[in-house]
C-alpha cells in the first residue's frame, strides 16, 4: 500500500489561495484539519472560508480538490466545509499578517 505524505498534502493546500485575498489558505487559517486514509488513496480536508457567503466557495473547494489529487498516491479528495469555529483574522499565520500589512 503505497503511502501518503502529509506534507506534500499541506503544500499543495499552500498552492490554494482565497480568490479576494492574496494569502494561501494554510496561511489564513481556513484549514482545520486533514484526514489521510491509506486505505482508500483518499484525503478528506475540513476547511471555512473568511465569510459564510462566499460567492467563491465552489471554485475553492474545486482548487483544494484538484490540488491534493496531484499529490503522489492521492486518488481521490473531499472537502467538508464547516463554520465551526467560524473564520477569523486570530487564525492566520504571521506571515499572512505581514503579507497583509496587519503587522
Amino acid at each position: 500500500m503505497a503511502q501518503i505524505n502529509e506534507a506534500e498534502v499541506m503544500d499543495a493546500l499552500r498552492e490554494c489561495y482565497d480568490p479576494e485575498i492574496p494569502v494561501n489558505i494554510v496561511d489564513l487559517g481556513l484549514i482545520y484539519g486533514i484526514d489521510i486514509q491509506e486505505a482508500d488513496a483518499s484525503v478528506n480536508v475540513t476547511m471555512t472560508l473568511t465569510a459564510i457567503g462566499c460567492p467563491m466557495a465552489g471554485e475553492v473547494i474545486e482548487e483544494v480538490e484538484s490540488r491534493v489529487k496531484q499529490v503522489e498516491n492521492v486518488q481521490n479528495c473531499k472537502v467538508d466545509l464547516t463554520f465551526d469555529p467560524p473564520w477569523s483574522p486570530e487564525r492566520m499565520t504571521e506571515d499572512a499578517k505581514w503579507e497583509l500589512g496587519m503587522i
